[in-house]
């Protein structure tokens, strides 16, 4: 390889790309550009396609039939910024290239270019500019390349790291995800990034799946509601210097579509079992909410009802491309084209796993495979692949590339400094991690602890960790503050004494250091015990020999505590004083015990940088919790799935039990254990008491197209001031197929002073009463709702809505 120094940079002398193709017609007559230069018209004028006031429409019929095919086809493969910069140092910040290796990669895999890498901001910034103004000065058509990074909860490349999803969600805040969305959208932008890979849509209702803390949990409208205020975050706004057709700055893409979140076993790329119904229903519900609007979408690993996502026409061309009209970018998953011909057994070969994904998806290849669409040219000339599936798939790309006004400025910003890691991206940060932390038990008032305690007791394998969920960059949990320093940092400049012990491991069934741990509780006044699962950042979770517990490809057979985790609950309890079980987790943990028996539950889904300092504030009541489960969470593995939107007569309930001194008390249904959960979706206490009263509908009786708002007043009935989260539910009574026994479908999060109140108006759409009837078709059926207040497992109000 070689590589030039950034003073011997000369992009002026690079090759420019000039290909001729049978895509092109064989003479320059009837066209009003030259074969011989392609990024010009004959008469002299400037290209529809450069013309940064042309519709998007009209730019990209006016490029794509100046395009080769070999261009086309380097357009749907995405390429890799290593190609030209060597990434594999991460502290190294020399600034060169290597141009061989760039020239290659835009010839054959031009489209976008993966950059989730950790290195220095400047050599990133660097090997940007490189690229863009390689493709822009130095190529015929002068096209720019997506820059791409992982962004679930913060990009990869050093960027903040936030909650995980599944810990956003549990805050119920729209808004404050929207904003969130959009610091990670600046940070990125100014770094030249424009192409992100999230959020996951997929519904949380395997639990044994490892990438549940990946999802929003597992109700269809709350993932979409919280999918449209990430990707409306991230979208929203321009690109400095872009044309005024441009829409988005930054391209979020909604994945995995669809139903992948659903294996068989909870195995991962497992086959997702369903009918139409069951699709149209539930797993295609988020994405119709959330991604309409957004740039890009990504395809699933997973077959569903026995097509592979991929290659699946009804799914990607009947539904989303006709039905929903969706014009924009979509890309497989990293190495899934190769999985037709590797797992699925419907291809043979390399070739046919190209046709078949290209033809029946309109996508594009992600890298992590053989990059079968090189195969693609001389499938197209042997008459193999037909190119309008190829073109139409391009034309998808430069569409979502002229949304994002690339065209115009594709480069970093000089001031990128200026937008990473700011003061008002750690306010933000910092509440989030507050409205995260859902309060799950409370007994005799134990929460909040009072600093003039004389000491607590920080114990467990999460207390001196900083657990983040995966897809965070190596090293991120370095920016992270741990619980027991949190503790620390919250309780200084008091009298509170803090002691420390871990207690055990979180991969080990070693109880030796357990008595140390019971003696600490027993020197306190109140313990607090941090135990949990565990996730990994993006290079230890593939690193072989390392362990995690969630995260990709870490999938469970079981939903309990890990080793001695429990043990240690069990005998910190035994000591005898106040305590306070933590769960940090990226899933639910499955613990009846510690749902029994401890005298205060909180879950932390897996924090941001500043979560250790949030969860010391909210059980000492700097801050009132105000999370809610987005995800219910089962009394063991074998009474999952838990999800409480179940279809009517799916929970029969004739429980058993083992009680505590082992005696067995058999039921019939689950003989020794219930279906119900320990604690169900929307559940989450405050520090505060709420009331409600005056529930009313804007109407008692509507049409089959009308929509109706439900208000209430919601009181503040204790003596701090919270927030609330008014959630409203819908039951259709009867109805032509089995409907859910409960829809959430609509919610509200609203700060209520102590001895104050505030009403709050949510309006039902007229689609939200709708079912997918036997006629394969979406209807409101005339009838009656039921309509309530409350959570999925309380309710404090209902009424009856009447649809004529």
């Amino acid at each position: 390889m070689v590589f030039l120094s950034r003073k011997l940079l000369k992009l002026s002398s690079l090759l420019v790309l000039v290909c001729t193709s049978a895509a092109l017609p064989e003479s320059d007559e009837g066209w009003h550009f030259s074969l011989a230069a392609r990024q010009t018209n004959k008469n002299g004028s400037l290209p529809l396609y450069k013309n940064p006031k042309a519709a998007i429409e009209d730019r990209v019929n006016d490029l794509l039939p100046r395009m080769t095919l070999e261009e086309k086809v380097s357009q749907i493969i995405q390429g890799d910024m290593s190609g030209w910069m060597d990434f594999s140092n991460p502290l190294d910040d020399t600034l060169t290239f290597n141009q061989t290796g760039l020239v290659e990669m835009m010839r054959l895999k031009g489209g976008s270019s993966w950059g989730g890498y950790l290195t220095p901001w400047n050599k990133f910034v660097y090997g940007v500019n490189v690229a863009q103004k390689y493709l822009m000065e130095n190529t015929t058509l002068g096209i720019p390349t997506m820059i791409q990074s992982e962004g679930l909860h913060g990009f990869t490349n050093n960027g903040t790291i936030w909650p995980s999803p599944v810990g956003l969600s549990a805050s119920f805040n729209t808004d404050l995800l929207k904003q969130a969305a959009a610091t990670m959208a600046t940070e990125a932008e100014g770094l030249g990034i424009s192409h992100i890979f999230a959020p996951v849509l997929d519904l949380s209702r395997e639990l044994r799946w490892g990438r549940v803390e990946e999802n929003y949990g597992e109700d269809p409208f709350l993932t979409g509601e919280m999918g449209n205020a990430y990707v409306t975050g991230l979208q929203s706004g321009s690109r400095r210097n872009t044309s005024s057709s441009a829409i988005a700055r930054m391209a979020a893409t909604c994945k995995h579509f669809a139903a992948f979140g659903s294996p068989q076993g909870g195995l991962n790329l497992a086959q997702v079992s369903g009918g139409e119904r069951e699709l149209r229903t539930t797993f295609l519900k988020p994405f119709n909410r959330a991604c309409l609007n957004s740039l890009s979408i990504m395809t699933a690993y997973s077959s569903f009802d026995g097509i592979p996502a991929i290659a699946n026409t009804h799914l990607l061309t009947d539904i989303l491309r006709n039905e929903w009209g969706y014009k924009y970018w979509v890309t497989t998953d990293a190495g899934s084209v190769d999985l037709l011909y590797t797992m699925h057994d419907v291809c043979a070969t390399r070739e046919c796993a190209a046709k078949v994904a290209v033809e029946n998806g309109i996508s594009g290849e992600m890298g992590g495979g053989t990059y079968t669409y090189l195969t693609l040219p001389d499938q197209v000339a042997n008459g193999t692949v037909n190119e309008k599936f190829i073109d139409q798939t391009v034309a998808a790309m430069l569409r979502t590339k002229f949304a994002l006004g690339l065209f115009e400025n594709p480069y970093p910003y000089d001031d990128y400094l200026k937008t990473l890691r700011t003061p008002a991206t750690r306010t933000l940060l910092h509440q989030m991690e507050q409205e995260q932390i859902v309060l799950l038990e409370n007994r005799a008032n134990t929460l909040p602890l009072s600093k003039s305690i004389g000491s607590v007791a920080i114990i467990g394998p999460q207390a001196a960790r900083v657990s983040f969920g995966d897809y965070v960059f190596h090293n991120a949990s370095l920016n992270g503050i741990s619980p027991l320093d949190g503790f620390k940092q919250v309780l200084a400049g008091t009298s509170v004494k803090v002691t420390y012990a871990e207690g055990c491991k979180l991969w080990s069934n070693d109880e030796s250091e357990i008595a140390a741990a019971k003696s600490a509780a027993a020197s306190a006044d109140a313990a607090v015990v941090m135990v949990g699962t565990w996730s990994l950042d993006q290079t230890l979770l593939w690193t072989p020999g390392t362990n995690a517990t969630t995260g990709e490809h870490v999938d469970l057979s079981d939903l309990a505590l890990v080793g001695a985790q429990l043990e240690l609950v069990k005998q910190v309890k035994a000591a005898g004083k106040p305590t306070i079980v933590v769960f940090v987790s990226g899933k639910p943990v499955a613990e009846p015990w510690i749902q029994a028996n401890a005298d205060a539950v909180v879950q932390q889904f897996y924090p941001g940088e500043l979560g250790g300092v949030a969860i010391a504030e909210i059980i000492f009541g700097v801050a009132n919790p105000s999370g809610k489960l987005p995800i219910s969470f089962p009394r063991s593995v074998g009474t999952a799935p838990a999800f409480y939107n179940y279809l009517k007569g799916s929970r029969p309930i004739d429980a058993g039990m083992v009680l505590d001194d082992g005696t067995l008390k058999f039921g019939h249904q689950y003989v020794l254990n219930s279906p119900v959960p320990l604690w169900s979706f929307g559940h989450g206490l405050s520090y505060t008491t709420f009331n409600y009263t005056n529930l009313k509908l804007s109407k008692s009786t509507i049409g089959t197209k009308d929509n109706v708002d439900v208000s209430v007043t919601v009181h503040n009935t204790g003596k701090v001031s919270g927030k609330e989260v008014v959630q409203v539910y819908v039951t259709d009574l009867v109805s032509s197929t089995v409907t859910p026994v409960q829809s959430l479908v609509g919610f509200s999060k609203v700060s209520v002073s102590a001895g104050g109140s505030t009403t709050v108006k949510i309006t039902i759409q007229s689609s939200q009463l709708a079912v997918w009837t036997v006629a394969n078709a979406w209807a409101v059926e005339p009838g009656q709702f039921m309509v309530k207040v409350g959570t999925s497992d309380q309710v404090f109000l209902s009424t009856t809505l009447t649809v004529s």
